[in-house]
């Protein structure tokens, strides 16, 4: 397989990074199902075939430094009556290829819709 350049992030790969940000920003704890429920929920949902996909993904992102996971509190689970659940929080490397490739986003989406009133050159 073809290596990547460091911090550069697929769309599956994004669409993770925004909903483990955005499941922590709403205090919710980001474990496998609500990951996969928030990207469900997103417009990039398209990637997401089956959670043998997600789970990949995120070992992936997990071996490459984009996030970090740890398992909840024995206590935790026990007193729901469930299993323990993987809890994943993104890196300081992870937010940062985030920002890079939501920048990289707008950047793209600006190139093909010039300001209004204007034409294309070429």
């Amino acid at each position: 397989m073809p290596r990547r350049k460091a911090g550069v992030i697929l769309p599956m790969e994004y669409s993770i990074l925004s909903a483990v940000v955005e499941l922590s920003a709403s205090e919710t704890d980001p474990y496998g199902y609500t990951i996969a429920a928030s990207i469900a929920r997103s417009d990039e949902s398209r990637g997401l075939t089956a959670h043998g996909t997600l789970y990949k993904t995120l070992g992936r992102l997990v071996e490459g430094g984009m996030l970090v996971a740890v398992w909840e509190a024995p206590e935790t689970a026990e007193s729901d009556g469930r299993p323990r659940r993987r809890l994943y929080e993104v890196t300081a490397a992870g937010a940062r290829a985030l920002q890079a490739h939501a920048n990289e986003k707008l950047a793209a989406k600006a190139a093909f819709n010039p300001a209004p009133g204007r034409l294309a050159t070429s």
